[in-house]
């Protein structure tokens, strides 16, 4: 496989799980749009490219781990993009991303014997600064399996899928399972509030029982303190519902919960909130 690592997106996520890598003792060379992200980064050693085909150039695997699928679409498939420069090797797209892209992504790369794999994650800015992320990976099996030290170097739980744009079609799932969930800690919330009950001590108890879920021990507490500080934004998650929509409209399957979660995060984007944390849902409620 290699060990040198063209890494592409320095955000929340994607500057904790870089420095991983370097703490992993691969050689990094990395890009993002804004440079002042990577100052961490290039104090530990890794190297700046100045486009995203720079930093494919001479890496024997990268990785992109961007906004939204205009993005991708743009760093693998546009002008100084990565195929653009690259041959022979890995790219490994973690972004959750469109599953037809990643179809898209997988045929261009072939052509340039390329093995390419989609492998987004769960967890979160929680998930990534511990290296606990849960990783769902479609596309090339072999270099599924070539790729682990990556891979296991990033997160705690790590599963093939299938063909390329499985491991988008898995996060899918993972999206609309959340996005639920989400609408559920926020008005279970909300009840007890307005019950005149403790809601800390609510969540406290409620926790370890049959409502116990991550998202409302680790984002239920943030909701009650008001911290609407991004692990995920907003403008992402609605960007993931309305990817999870479309396909499913595709499959014709009616999502009906998905649907009222992505109508409600959007209204809170509409009040100017699409930078902030998943979490602040919760403020909808208190409207």
């Amino acid at each position: 496989m290699g060990k040198k690592i063209g890494f592409i997106g320095l955000g929340v996520m994607g500057g904790a799980m870089a420095e991983h890598l370097l703490e992993a003792g691969f050689e990094l060379t990395v890009y993002n749009r804004t440079k002042k992200k990577a100052e961490t980064l290039l104090s530990k050693g890794a190297k700046w490219a100045d486009t995203p085909a720079a930093a494919a150039k001479n890496s024997d695997v990268v990785i992109t781990m961007v906004g939204y699928p205009e993005d991708v679409e743009e760093v693998y498939l546009g002008k100084d993009g990565i195929l653009e420069a690259k041959t022979g090797g890995y790219v490994i797209d973690m972004t959750t991303s469109s599953p037809k892209l990643a179809k898209k992504i997988y045929d261009a790369a072939a052509k340039k014997g390329i093995a390419s794999v989609d492998a987004p994650v769960s967890g979160g800015d929680i998930g990534a600064r511990n290296a606990t992320l849960v990783i769902m990976v479609g596309g090339d099996e072999k270099a599924f399996h070539a790729l682990a030290p990556i891979f296991n170097a990033l997160g705690k739980t790590v599963r093939y899928f299938g063909a390329a744009g499985s491991g988008q079609y898995t996060k899918m799932a993972n999206q609309i399972a959340i996005a639920a969930g989400m609408l559920g800690v926020a008005e279970s919330l909300s009840y007890a509030k307005k019950a005149g009950l403790n809601p800390e001590a609510v969540l406290e108890t409620i926790s370890g029982g049959a409502a116990g879920s991550w998202s409302l021990s680790n984002l239920g507490p943030r909701m009650l303190k008001g911290d609407t500080a991004p692990g995920f934004y907003i403008k992402h998650f609605i960007k993931d519902m309305r990817i999870a929509i479309e396909s499913a409209e595709e499959m014709h399957l009616e999502l009906p919960g998905l649907k009222l979660a992505k109508r409600l995060y959007d209204e809170l984007s509409a009040r100017g909130m699409e930078d902030c944390g998943t979490q602040t849902i919760y403020q909808w409620y208190a409207k």
